[in-house]
């Protein structure tokens, strides 16, 4: 699979960098506050990063005064397994390089996506990295075979909180997996086992041979 960097044009019509930020104390305090586990594992909201200065620039400037969480998501990876989706971008910003596997939400057709319009993108250590709210991502991926990641996730306050409870009207509600969050899985991962909305089709991609 062709891994682009997200400084590159074709990383426009999913995100973009967010220049300006002095991420370097960001950076040490993940780095050193946070578990790196074997799987994967996500923390929607983690005290020693909100309490940072760039966390109030953050709210302020990246997400115009919206409140906002500032979690991580780490590990090692290197599958898609599923695609999510938020109402709203999310930020993004590792210790070390990491990999981004996303695709388009128009690219859903009739409920399902074909992992043939998946994309790969690199994002270089301390870069500040926006995932667009049309755009379909999930756990990051390890950028060298063996090597973990450690990478921001800032979302507004409350995402990845408990689902609530609605009586769907259509077939988006469906896919409602927790609070502002929207899941589409690969019959083969975990969470289709776990009862997730199987909307993904054809190889569950992994970039393994690509790194």
């Amino acid at each position: 699979m062709k891994i682009d960097s997200v400084n590159s044009p074709s990383f426009a019509p999913y995100g973009k960098v967010l220049p300006g930020y002095d991420t370097r104390e960001l950076m040490k305090t993940l780095g050193a506050s946070t578990p790196l586990p074997d799987g994967v594992a996500y923390v929607p909201s983690h005290p020693a990063l909100e309490a940072l200065p760039i966390a109030g620039q953050l709210s302020a400037n990246a997400y115009g005064g919206m409140p906002v969480q500032l979690g991580f998501c780490n590990g090692h990876n290197t599958r898609l397994n599923c695609l999510e989706y938020h109402r709203d971008s999310e930020v993004n910003c590792g210790t070390g390089d990491f990999i981004l596997l996303v695709a388009k939400a128009d690219d859903i057709v009739d409920g399902r996506l074909d992992t043939s319009s998946v994309k790969a993108f690199r994002a270089p250590a301390g870069t500040m990295v926006e995932v667009y709210a049309t755009t379909l991502h999930y756990a990051p991926c390890s950028a060298e075979r063996g090597a973990g990641f450690k990478v921001l996730v800032v979302l507004p306050r409350g995402t990845n909180g408990p689902k609530p409870e609605i009586t769907p009207l259509n077939a988006e509600d469906k896919t409602l997996w927790a609070c502002n969050k929207w899941l589409l899985a690969h019959p083969d991962s975990d969470e289709a086992a776990q009862g997730a909305y199987a909307g993904i089709t054809g190889e569950n991609i992994d970039i393994y041979d690509d790194i």
